[in-house]
C-alpha cells in the first residue's frame, strides 16, 4: 500500500484532508456518485459494512457486495471535486477501478427520461482537467468498463445508450441555460453539442476519466436522465427515485462483472481484458 503523499494527507497522519481516510479504508472498486445522499441508497445493497466516513459533501462507505470488496465515495458538485477526491483516493489505493454514477441532461429525443446513458468519451468543457493535460488531450472511458456497464444493464435489464458526453463546469450559463438576470455567451451551446453527436450534458466525468487514465486506472461513467433538453422535460416524483436506483444497480452490477473480467485475465495469464476471454458466470 503505498504511503499517502504528505501534501494530500492530514499533518501526522495517512489520512487524507478532504475525505478523511486512510490505507486500506478505501477498496479497490469504486462508485463514485455526486450527491451525499446517494450513498445512503448504496449502503443497504452490500451485504456487509466495515467503514463509513462523511466530511463536508465527502461520505464514504466500503464494505462488500455479493462477496467483492467495494466503496462508493461522494464527490460532491463539479470537476473541481472530483479532483480533490480523486486524488486522494489515488493516495491511499494501489490501483482502483472508478464507476461514476450520476444524473444527467440528454441531447436526443429518443432517450427517454430515466433511461441510462454510458459514457464512452467526454468533451472537456470544463477548466479543472487544464492543469493535467494539453487542452487537446482526449477524456476517454476505459473500454473494459464501458464493456461493463452495457453487460450489467444487460443483466439488469434496463435500456442503455452509449455515446460522447459533454462535461460542464456549470449547470445554467456553461450549459446553455438561459438566464434571465444574467447573460451568458453561449446560448446556443446545447444545440451545437447535438450537433456534433454529443448525448448528453453533466459535470464531472471528464476529470474522472482523465484523471484515472493518467494514474494508469480504469473509470467509466453512467447517468441516468433527468432532464430531456430537447423537450424541456425533467423526471420528478416516484420516476426520478427509480431512475436514481436503477444508475446504482447498474453501477455495482458492473463491478461485479469487471471483477469477473479480472479473473478471466488472471487465468489466462493476459497483459488485459479481450473479449475473447470473456465467459459468463453460470446463470447469468
Amino acid at each position: 500500500m503505498p504511503n499517502a503523499d504528505p501534501r494530500v494527507a492530514v499533518p501526522d497522519s495517512e489520512h487524507q484532508y478532504h475525505i478523511d481516510c486512510g490505507p486500506g479504508d478505501i477498496a479497490e472498486y469504486v462508485l463514485l456518485p455526486g450527491d451525499p445522499e446517494r450513498i445512503e441508497l448504496i449502503a443497504p445493497r452490500f451485504d456487509r459494512i466495515e467503514l463509513t466516513r462523511r466530511h463536508r459533501e465527502f461520505v464514504t462507505v466500503t464494505g462488500t457486495y455479493r462477496g467483492l470488496r467495494v466503496s462508493a465515495v461522494s464527490t460532491g458538485i463539479g470537476t473541481d471535486n472530483v479532483e480533490i477526491v480523486l486524488s486522494e483516493i489515488l493516495a491511499i489505493t494501489r490501483h482502483p477501478t472508478f464507476i461514476r454514477i450520476g444524473s444527467c441532461g440528454v441531447l436526443r429525443e429518443d432517450i427517454e427520461l430515466g433511461e441510462l446513458v454510458v459514457t464512452t468519451g467526454a468533451v472537456r468543457l470544463e477548466s479543472t482537467t487544464a492543469y493535467y493535460v494539453h487542452e487537446g488531450y482526449p477524456a476517454v472511458a476505459d473500454y473494459s468498463v464501458v464493456a461493463a456497464l452495457l453487460e450489467a444493464g444487460a443483466r439488469r435489464d434496463k435500456r442503455l445508450h452509449a455515446g460522447i458526453t459533454a462535461t460542464s463546469p456549470g449547470f445554467y450559463g456553461p450549459q446553455g441555460r438561459p438566464i434571465p438576470q444574467l447573460p451568458i455567451r453561449y446560448p446556443g451551446l446545447a444545440d451545437e453539442m447535438r450537433r456534433q453527436g454529443v448525448v448528453n450534458f453533466e459535470m464531472e466525468g471528464s476529470a474522472v476519466l482523465i484523471l484515472a487514465g493518467l494514474a494508469g486506472c480504469r473509470a467509466g461513467v453512467v447517468c441516468t436522465a433527468f432532464a430531456q433538453r430537447v423537450t424541456g422535460r425533467f423526471l420528478e416524483g416516484e420516476a426520478r427515485e427509480q431512475a436514481e436506483s436503477d444508475c446504482v444497480d447498474v453501477g455495482l452490477e458492473a463491478l461485479v462483472v469487471l471483477s469477473e473480467m479480472d479473473r478471466q485475465v488472471h487465468a489466462a495469464g493476459a497483459a488485459r481484458w479481450r473479449p475473447g476471454l470473456w465467459s459468463p458466470p453460470a446463470g447469468a
